[in-house]
């Protein structure tokens, strides 16, 4: 499979794959293809998969397009104003991701749901801590909303990130939910309930616009209903 990355902000990922190559996505991300590619609406691995999926917010089921009779062209588009970005996945080098950040991949990597240890927090702490976990072998592409700044961190070292800003770090890293402390800044700080903390070793990729911000910013703006 060879890519190509194109546009901004809306970027798009534009696939060559040989023949009998495939590629997954789960939302429908397909924006167009050549037409020697062949669909297929997949459970992606069994009911426990597809379970799974289901409760980090992501598809029940996944789309799989293979390059039939020839050569194959298939492009993925953003959604939001961003960033596409490819990841390499390696066995023992997965990646954890925001449950919405997951474009499209290589057939041969593996999504799964990624519990939190403190399952409590996770569920209640707001957009970003329901994640996915991308396994296996083979190239994956994220999208970024806004700007992507990567952070490497070294063993012990620690970042403290707002709710929705982790785009996604290496498996290798861990991340716990803590409560911002104080009733005032709960209260009147404006920065919600929740923090991740994100420590390594490994990377962490963080993003400057998450389309929950954006919401929470616009939502003044938008008309109200009377409820009659």
């Amino acid at each position: 499979m060879r890519y190509s990355i194109e546009g901004t902000p809306l970027p798009v990922v534009i696939c060559q794959l040989e023949n009998g190559e495939s590629m997954i996505t789960e939302r429908g991300s397909m924006s167009w293809m050549s037409p020697n590619m062949k669909m297929e609406t997949t459970s992606g691995g069994g009911l426990g998969k597809m379970l799974g999926r289901m409760f980090s917010g992501e598809a029940l089921f996944q789309n799989r397009y293979t390059a039939q009779n020839g050569d194959g062209m298939i492009a993925f588009a953003s959604s939001f104003p961003g960033s596409i970005v490819p990841v390499t996945i390696t066995p023992g080098n997965g990646v954890i991701v925001q449950k919405s950040g997951f474009l499209a991949s290589e057939e041969s990597v593996e999504l799964s749901i990624f519990f939190q240890k403190k399952l409590g927090k996770g569920l209640f702490g707001g957009e970003g801590f329901i994640m996915q976990r991308l396994s296996g072998n083979g190239v994956a592409f994220l999208e970024i909303d806004g700007h992507a700044v990567t952070y490497d961190l070294a063993p012990g070292q620690s970042i403290v990130v707002d709710t929705g800003y982790l785009a996604y770090m290496s498996e290798s890293c861990t991340m716990d939910v803590v409560t911002v402390p104080g009733i005032k800044n709960v209260l009147f700080g404006g920065e919600g309930l929740f923090h991740t903390v994100v420590t390594g070793p490994g990377q962490v990729v963080l993003q400057t616009m998450p389309i929950s911000a954006v919401a929470s910013t616009l939502m003044p703006y938008f008309p109200q209903s009377s409820g009659n």
